[in-house]
């Protein structure tokens, strides 16, 4: 498959603020990525470099070959979809939707009326009146019926409850089932999404920390509970990723996986072992982060 993003050695700076640090990967055509990262980490700053809404201050960027900026070969094939999206306060649902199929080659106007439904929202109602969820829904009914080949999505969902946050994930498995193309989801509710990524992006503080296929990340950290002697003796000279402990006992989590005889041995020990979650690595790996960042800034 051919890379349709591609970044190497990316900086951006606001003045004294470094918001990216060299950060370089590439997303292959066809797949399903979460960026993922705390607020302030840098998903937002990237996203906008990458849809021509900002210079890099250096390195390079390339979006289906070519640099977005002011591209509109590019960007006639590229679907941003942001939280907060503003409409022009005269503008209905239905004149949305009728603005988004002129910009939008493989625009499905079906699709987005069943959408429309699944959502109950107004195709007359005046976007200005909407509330913060069916904004957030007219967002996401853009982004999928858009078909467009890159699609971005930069939180747009955190203004639906969970009932129709779980409708967008569904409908977005389904339609990407019969119609592949290249999704980002930007996040932070990464329990609920990490079902869905074939790969994970992961940037804290403006750097990329993680750049894997979800599936080698699944897995690859343990959980173990129990009396604190049996813990430790059964996870060894390990890495920690996390120690909590409440009297007697503790829980840790690991680094990598337990082979059969070690599973064998935490039963005999009566411990509890569990997968570490996609969310669960993400929290351990920022928190190690920063834990190191403040030890090299006390270094200094």
């Amino acid at each position: 498959m051919s890379a349709v993003v591609k970044v190497a050695d990316l900086t951006k700076r606001y003045g004294d603020l470094t918001a990216l640090d060299e950060v370089g990967f590439a997303i292959e055509e066809n797949n399903i990525v979460g960026l993922l990262g705390r607020n302030g980490a840098g998903k937002t700053t990237l996203l906008r470099l990458l849809t021509g809404q900002e210079f890099e201050s250096s390195g390079s960027i390339e979006v289906f070959g070519e640099h977005p900026l002011e591209n509109e070969a590019v960007l006639s094939r590229v679907c941003f979809v942001k939280e907060s999206q503003r409409y022009p306060d005269s503008f209905k649902v239905r004149d949305v939707l009728a603005a988004a199929r002129l910009m939008y080659a493989e625009w499905d106007d079906a699709f987005a009326q069943e959408l429309l439904a699944d959502f109950s929202l107004p195709a007359k109602g005046t976007a200005k009146n909407l509330s913060r969820g069916m904004l957030s829904a007219l967002g996401v009914i853009v982004g999928l019926a858009s078909r467009a080949p890159l699609t971005f999505f930069d939180e747009p969902y955190l203004g639906l409850d969970a009932v129709a946050r779980q409708t967008f994930y569904d409908r977005l498995l389904d339609d990407y089932a019969t119609h592949p193309r290249t999704v980002v989801l930007s996040t932070h509710l990464i329990d609920e999404v990490s079902d869905l990524l074939e790969r994970v992006l992961l940037i804290d503080r403006g750097q990329l920390v993680i750049d894997s296929p979800a599936d080698d990340l699944r897995g690859t950290a343990m959980t173990v509970t129990g009396p604190a002697e049996h813990v430790d003796r059964l996870v060894g000279g390990r890495e920690v990723l996390n120690r909590e402990e409440m009297g007697a006992f503790a829980r840790l989590s690991v680094a990598g996986k337990f082979d059969e005889s070690e599973q064998a041995e935490a039963e005999r020990l009566g411990l509890g072992v569990e997968a570490v979650s996609l969310q669960q690595l993400v929290v351990h790996k920022s928190n190690q982060r920063s834990k190191t960042l403040a030890v090299e800034g006390e270094a200094r």
